[in-house]
């Protein structure tokens, strides 16, 4: 067993990058770092690394958005442990990313120390989440529930279901995906029955919810 830590760093700006370069260096003493741009880089990194020992990822790059690349990494490598790095300090949205599966939650405001302490901390099989996030606090439990959904989705299921999102259609899905439409249709009907709802429109607007993150938890009264 090799004593090299593999860590891919999933973002697409230069400067966290670097930032972000620094803090797993400080953090683990012999590492490989891969960097990816977008969600493309994303799949090829996993496909080329297949037994990478963490993800850095950001919740907004091109082709990722929202939860849906967390959703795709927990499908696609639910062994592989995933840590959140985002701007987006809303505590719903920290709360959801842990319900789907993330080690840790990262705000990009907090300091290196903060970043290293996290990565030691998930490279040791834990948890980490900021100080004053309060994770054990009820979830809503209807989100809960659409997390539970989405969370069974397969990683192509998620990729179709990003695809309807953006409005392609069977045959170009089918294109991009290099499959048969037979195929995409089978995937689309999958889901709707996982999701629980009875067309592509209502898909659509889930997709949406995923892709805002802040708006899958219905609002206050």
């Amino acid at each position: 067993m090799s004593d090299t830590t593999r860590i891919l760093i999933a973002d697409d700006h230069p400067l966290v990058l670097g930032a972000l370069r620094q803090a797993v260096a400080g953090a683990v003493e012999s590492v490989e770092i891969h960097e990816a741009q977008d969600f493309e880089s994303l799949a090829a990194a996993l496909e080329a690394q297949p037994d990478m020992d963490l993800v850095l990822l950001d919740l907004s790059m091109p082709g990722v958005r929202g939860f849906s690349g967390l959703l795709y990494l927990r499908a696609e490598r639910p062994a592989l442990p995933v840590i959140v790095v985002s701007a987006n300090e809303d505590r719903a949205v920290m709360r959801h990313c842990l319900e789907f599966g993330a080690a840790a939650y990262v705000p990009k405001s907090l300091n290196v120390e903060s970043m290293r302490a996290a990565i030691r901390a998930v490279l040791d099989g834990g948890r980490w989440t900021p100080p004053d996030l309060d994770a054990k606090s009820p979830a809503n439990r209807e989100a809960s529930a659409l997390v539970k959904r989405l969370s069974s989705l397969t990683p192509q299921q998620v990729r179709v279901l990003m695809m309807l999102s953006q409005g392609l259609l069977n045959k170009q899905i089918a294109y991009e995906l290099s499959v048969s439409e037979a195929t995409v249709k089978a995937h689309v009907s999958a889901i709707l029955q996982k999701l629980g709802v009875e067309s592509r429109t209502q898909a659509v607007i889930l997709a949406g919810k995923i892709e805002r993150a802040q708006d899958l938890s219905p609002a206050a009264p």
